[in-house]
């Protein structure tokens, strides 16, 4: 009896110490303060916490929004007097004056079949239903990223699923916003699961990337006209991925969906679409926008890529799982791709800066000499110098984040933060930035605001974070009364082992 009872009692000490051990790695959610700086960049650069947009458990009311559920991406116009942020689990995009950071309008996505019938484009033939018949167009959509096309005067936004689509395995929905009145003003299909959007430079083409299923479609955007824009083609990514999960019973469809396209952009010269690919030796895909054909894939870059972004004759990536940034010439690189031949091919010549652990969104400052990358697993937002590749200065975040822009001037940057596992999340942080030099404005050829692409996430399914209002500090201590709880379960472990061993040998 008394063997059986020091039994039970080892076994009991063993899940306590296992629980305290898992509570204690596990990272607390952080909630820095408005006022927050950054450690100084060492004289180059400095960043400051300047507002908030907050949506959790304790959060001050002076910053709250109950608009803010899960934001996935921000989006500054170019104009630079708002900014709009995809609120994924609210199904709608909120809209903030620059200045005062007032909220300005909530943009719902709430479709209904007869209602909005004459918001739709014309049916395309690359996108079938095959899962689904009825009411089609009556569904709430979650936004995920955006950009800006004909000058900044309609934004795209694409929806991560029809909210009856359980498993995103039929066509999704992208809707374009007027912003002068901030009103959706088209609505056309997608493939399954769109993430990123595109624009080209020369305004003719939007590319929006599939996650679902290892395609990417092309939208003819040339008029002015929302009524004329219709889908001009759908490039596959070596091979188009079989749908047929359940519709009763959710899959994981943030790890199951091939190469898990991701990062979007257009070369300066149009003539070629590099589309990241998340997926384990995923690498970058290149289709060539003169024959509108899909090219092979480039190889040699660290995996899990995410973000892409061109400057300066650089491609920029962010390597999410490692938390890097890596950067190539833009020369070598479309060297290589002539030699892909409809394959994949290895090169070299990349240069890597170690930033934080879950890399998402990277933004270059207008001068191109800083690289801001938002770091989930770390929740900060780092700097890197392009002249070294070296991190120069980083800041605090709300837990998670994940998407980021930065304004036409280099003055201001809003990172959102999505949250993971019922932590941190629900937040959007607004931050203020000085240079030891000054950031060029960029200019297009007509003296216009130039518009820059500003795609950004991976692992798409979130929950609504509600966090503990307890002070950092608070959260300090209590993970390390976690630890000696854990050293002390060790240590009664192990007198425990030690005892029913003496009374054995007794």
């Amino acid at each position: 009896m008394k063997k059986h009872r020091l039994s039970f009692l080892l076994f009991l000490l063993q899940v306590v110490a296992l629980t305290a051990f898992a509570q204690s790695s596990a990272p607390s959610a952080v909630h820095p303060p408005v006022g927050t700086t950054s450690g100084g960049g060492n004289g180059q650069i400095s960043l400051k916490l300047v507002n908030k947009h907050i949506n959790y458990k304790g959060s001050p009311a002076e910053y709250r929004d109950p608009y803010i559920q899960s934001p996935k991406s921000a989006n500054i116009h170019p104009d630079g007097t708002k900014y709009y942020v995809n609120s994924l689990e609210g199904c709608a995009t909120v809209v903030y004056d620059m200045k005062t950071h007032q909220r300005l309008k909530v943009i719902n996505y709430r479709f209904e079949d007869k209602k909005d019938a004459a918001l739709w484009s014309k049916p395309s033939k690359f996108y079938p239903f095959t899962h689904y018949t009825d009411s089609l167009n009556t569904f709430m959509g979650k936004p995920v990223e955006s950009t800006f096309s004909h000058g900044g005067r309609y934004l795209w936004i694409p929806f991560y699923r029809r909210t009856f689509d359980l498993n995103a395995q039929d066509p999704s929905a992208i809707a374009v916003v007027d912003t002068r009145t901030d009103e959706i003003v088209k609505l056309m299909e997608t493939g399954p699961l769109p993430k990123m959007v595109a624009c080209s430079h020369d305004g003719r083409h939007i590319a929006i990337t599939h996650w679902g299923n290892n395609t990417v479609g092309l939208v003819n955007v040339e008029s002015l006209n929302p009524d004329d824009w219709y889908h001009e083609a759908l490039l596959v990514v070596d091979y188009v991925l079989p749908l047929n999960y359940s519709l009763t019973e959710q899959v994981d469809r943030d790890n199951k969906s091939g190469y898990c396209l991701r990062g979007t952009v257009f070369t300066p010269d149009d003539k070629f679409l590099l589309v990241g690919c998340m997926g384990d030796n995923g690498g970058i895909a290149v289709i060539n926008m003169e024959t509108q054909k899909y090219m092979g894939r480039l190889l040699g870059m660290m995996p899990n890529v995410r973000h892409l972004v061109i400057k300066d004759d650089y491609l920029y990536l962010s390597i999410n799982k490692a938390g890097y940034v890596q950067r190539i010439k833009l020369d070598a690189l479309m060297s290589a791709a002539q030699r892909i031949g409809g394959k994949t091919l290895k090169i070299g010549g990349w240069e890597s800066c170690k930033v934080g652990e879950g890399a998402r969104t990277i933004e270059l400052s207008p001068s191109g000499r800083f690289v801001f990358a938002a770091c989930n697993l770390a929740s900060k937002l780092f700097v890197v110098d392009t002249r070294t590749m070296r991190t120069v200065d980083t800041i605090s975040v709300d837990s998670y984040p994940v998407g980021l822009d930065i304004s036409n001037d280099g003055r201001f940057i809003i990172v959102t933060s999505q949250g993971r596992g019922s932590q941190g999340g629900n937040a959007v942080n607004i931050y203020e930035v000085e240079y030891n030099e000054p950031e060029p404005v960029l200019k297009d050829t007509d003296g216009a605001a130039v518009l820059r692409q500003t795609p950004t996430d991976d692992s798409i399914q979130t929950e609504r974070a509600e966090t503990s209002p307890l002070p950092s500090t608070i959260h300090s201590l209590i993970d390390k009364t976690y630890v000696v709880i854990g050293l002390v379960a060790v240590l009664l472990l192990f007198a425990v082992w030690w005892l029913v061993r003496r009374r054995r040998k007794s």
